[in-house]
């Protein structure tokens, strides 16, 4: 699809198809990346050794927390990138792009040596015990080292889609998922490395990933190009990154720091129980990476219509992806009651990890089904540059709400009170969720009559004329 026939779908394509278009590369894309997960547990699984799995475990929200930088840059270029391109401002949207990654680089390479020098202080604050911590920082130093690549790769990865080009985009992250789980054996069995090769074959990986993304700005496929001539450290290009760059960062390292208090949470319980918890937070990524695909694809449609003053299509983008997404969540979390043990059988024959990450997935199931409509609406807040709602949403599930319950539950009853925090979070944040898409609808809606009294004047003012 050439560049103009990608702007041509965002502005005119019918709703239904242009949202699959979108949205199905990143679906794959992401969901290739949340099996990576699993399938990285189930082969640190093959050694046979528990803490080797809660190891992994606590790495996990770090690796997180490293996307969640690059993620920030990358989803704040791409909400202003998509609106500007739609109010025909490609050379503001250039600026921005370029500006985005040049941070995210920087950023990455800080995190890098940052990561690497303070790295038993960081997995220990992630939960890691002392049997825990040895793996954990063979692992982990590798992950965190190599950092740079993951935080550029999040920032390319959503700017290229902002401009519609889903499939690429979809391309690169499943390279990097695919080569990552290809790797794994080789590394971690054929070479002897045990859980050592699974980061060197996660920063490999990620380094050839890097390499295909750049490759669709320096051979020009799109129309955002990445060239030091455009970058600009003025206020109002930053001030656009961060608008909606900030609250996505603080959402999404929210989450890496609630894993990390529900380890710390789970600790006295013994390694088994911050085993058996670290494994449903991966089986959980089947529901966020497909909802955030759907988001994706959500994104730039709503942005680019929004900038184009075509506000009946972004409200029906919104109401196509909220009921995808709420289908699907609800799907998955019947799989996942029905099924629970035998899943967690998967990843540990340990019969303590197995009863603990069972009870906890059963438990999840009951909340999973609504989280589609908080994931969609919060996008649909991305989308249209409103950073109050899309900073309240982020702050609510992982902060507001799970950080209160989380210091009070497990101390009142134990580990069932573990089981219990980030359902009666989920719950509490998709109430507020669904107050701030009504006053919002409002909000749209008046917005809406006034651009058409606009459009009739100055359609009378040329009859005039």
């Amino acid at each position: 699809m050439t560049r103009e026939e990608r702007l041509h779908m965002l502005e005119r394509g019918p709703i239904g198809r242009t949202l699959y278009l979108l949205s199905y590369p990143a679906v794959l894309g992401l969901l290739s990346g949340a099996l990576y997960n699993i399938v990285d547990t189930l082969f640190i699984g093959l050694l046979e050794d528990t803490a080797a799995v809660g190891a992994s475990a606590v790495v996990f929200p770090i690796f997180l927390l490293i996307s969640t930088i690059g993620l920030g840059f990358g989803i704040g270029a791409a909400s202003a990138v998509s609106r500007m391109l739609g109010a025909k401002r490609q050379e503001d949207a250039q600026q921005v792009a370029s500006t985005a990654f040049m941070l995210s680089l920087v950023s990455g390479i800080l995190l890098s040596i940052f990561g690497v020098i303070f790295i038993d202080p960081i997995l220990i604050f992630f939960g890691a015990t002392e049997t825990i911590l040895e793996p954990a920082r063979q692992y982990g130093v590798l992950i965190i080292g190599g950092s740079v690549f993951r935080v550029v790769n999040m920032c390319m990865n959503n700017i290229i889609r902002s401009e519609g080009a889903a499939s690429y985009s979809g391309r690169a992250l499943i390279l990097g998922s695919v080569l990552n789980i290809a790797l794994d054996p080789v590394f971690m069995f054929l070479m002897g490395m045990g859980i050592r090769g699974a980061g060197v074959a996660t920063i490999a990986a990620q380094a050839i990933a890097t390499a295909y993304l750049l490759r669709f700005f320096f051979t020009r496929r799109g129309v955002i190009t990445l060239n030091p001539r455009h970058i600009n450290l003025k206020f109002w290009i930053i001030a656009e990154v961060f608008r909606i760059g900030v609250p996505t960062f603080f959402r999404q390292s929210l989450t890496s720091v609630s894993m990390a208090l529900l380890f710390q949470a789970s600790r006295p319980f013994g390694d088994a129980a911050i085993a058996g918890v670290g494994v449903v937070t991966r089986m959980m990524a089947l529901i966020f990476m497909v909802n955030f695909g759907i988001g994706q694809g959500l994104q730039p449609l709503a942005g680019y219509n929004y900038g184009a003053g075509q506000f009946d299509r972004v409200k029906r983008s919104f109401r196509y992806s909220a009921a995808a997404a709420t289908v699907y969540s609800s799907a998955v979390a019947l799989l996942f009651y029905l099924l629970a043990p035998q899943i967690i059988f998967l990843f540990s024959r340990d019969p303590e990890v197995i009863e603990i990450g069972s009870t906890y997935l059963r438990i999840m199931s009951f909340t999973l089904w609504f989280l589609g409509f908080q994931i969609i609406a919060s996008y649909l807040f991305q989308a249209l540059g409103k950073g109050r709602e899309t900073m309240l949403i982020a702050t609510s599930r992982q902060g507001l709400f799970f950080i209160p319950l989380v210091f009070t539950l497990p101390g009142l009853f134990g580990l069932t009170g573990i089981y219990f925090v980030q359902p009666a979070a989920d719950f509490l944040s998709t109430v507020v969720t669904a107050v701030l898409v009504l006053v919002h609808r409002r909000k749209v809606s008046r917005e809406e009559a006034r651009h058409g009294q606009v459009v009739k004047g100055d359609a009378a003012h040329v009859s005039a004329k």
